[in-house]
This record gives C-alpha cells, sequence and structure tokens, in this order.
C-alpha cells in the first residue's frame, strides 16, 4: 500500500484484518464497516480511520495497519504562529506538518501532501474556510480529510454549527498544543 493512503481497497483490507476479501465485503454490505463505492462500480473503498474505528470496535490487533506519521496541514495567513504550532505539533505530537497561506495554495498542497488532518484558521484573512470545507467534502478522493476549525472563544452554538457545516472539531488557540492533539487524536480516531 502506497503511503499517504487514506482510503483502501477491500483486498488491502482483507490483508490488514487477516481475511478474505469476500468477508471484507460482507462486512461492507451489511454496514459493519463504512465506506463508499467508486461511481459506475461494484469497487468497494474503506478510509482508513473507518478500518481502525472497526477494528478497534471488534478487538482486532491494529499492528498490521499501514502506521506512518499523521500529516497535519495548517492553513494560515499569518505564518509566524501557525509555524511555531507546526513546530509543536512535530515536536510534542510526532505528527508531520505543513503549513500554507491561501486557498489556492491550500488545494495544490492538499493534493501532494495527502494531509490526514486539515487546521483552518477561521480567523485568518484572505482564507475562505467554508470554500475549503466543501472543497474538501465535494472531492471522493479528499473527503477522509478530517478537518479541525481554530477560533477563539467559540461558544456552543458556534462549535455546533460549524460541526454541522462539514467541520470535525474545533480548536480555541494556537497555544494550546495539548488541546489541538487531543482533537487530532480524536477525530483521527487513534485513540478511541
Amino acid at each position: 500500500m502506497a503511503k499517504g493512503k487514506n482510503v483502501l481497497t477491500t483486498g488491502e483490507v482483507a490483508k490488514i484484518c487477516n481475511v478474505a476479501p469476500r468477508t471484507v465485503s460482507k462486512w461492507f454490505d451489511n454496514g459493519q464497516l463504512k465506506g463508499y463505492r467508486i461511481p459506475g462500480s461494484k469497487d468497494r473503498r474503506i478510509p482508513v480511520s473507518e478500518l481502525v474505528r472497526f477494528m478497534k470496535v471488534h478487538d482486532m490487533p491494529t499492528t498490521a495497519l499501514p502506521v506512518g506519521k499523521l500529516r497535519i496541514l495548517i492553513v494560515d495567513g499569518k505564518s509566524d504562529a501557525a509555524s511555531a504550532f507546526a513546530d509543536n505539533l512535530k515536536n510534542k505530537g510526532g505528527y508531520e506538518t505543513r503549513v500554507v497561506a491561501g486557498n489556492f495554495q491550500t488545494g495544490a498542497v492538499v493534493q501532494k501532501f495527502a494531509p490526514h488532518v486539515l487546521i483552518i484558521n477561521l480567523l485568518a484573512e484572505d482564507i475562505d474556510a467554508a470554500g475549503i470545507c466543501d472543497y474538501i467534502r465535494a472531492d471522493d478522493d479528499l473527503r477522509t480529510i478530517k478537518i479541525i476549525a481554530l477560533a477563539d472563544h467559540l461558544g456552543r452554538a458556534e462549535s455546533a454549527a460549524l460541526l454541522r457545516n462539514g467541520f470535525d472539531a474545533c480548536i480555541s488557540d494556537f497555544a494550546d498544543v495539548t488541546e489541538a492533539i487531543k482533537k487530532i487524536e480524536e477525530t483521527t480516531a487513534i485513540i478511541y
């Protein structure tokens, strides 16, 4: 399996779980293992995060998973704070990180870097967070990317609205790396 792959075939899942591909198809067809079908085909695709969830629920060993560093892409116009945040995530969380400064650059880097998590600073100027979120969610190859909103002083109603609009989680501050790591771990199903 290629490095950076976020979505797996039933054959790849079968190898990881040490079962026949038909067993994986049955799990998919009866709703135990979530994913999607390729349009115009019977082929199934399973996001890695969904496979991790499935394996943990069924007490399956995850040692065969192709574990690499989680890739985090930070979208922020203020490169100094974002760069320091990226360095902290790299040092404290062991993640591979990159920082981009705008919408166009985000689209280009998402395609090449294949991040597992996208953190978007909602307060940054010249960044269309909703547009980026819609772009990620509309693309079959990208929709497994977890998107975390960064904004100061979000209330419950504001956080709930962001979650309804396609974000997976919210964090409040670049300075709180512990909170960021917790949200990253929760959204990528590494802990739970």
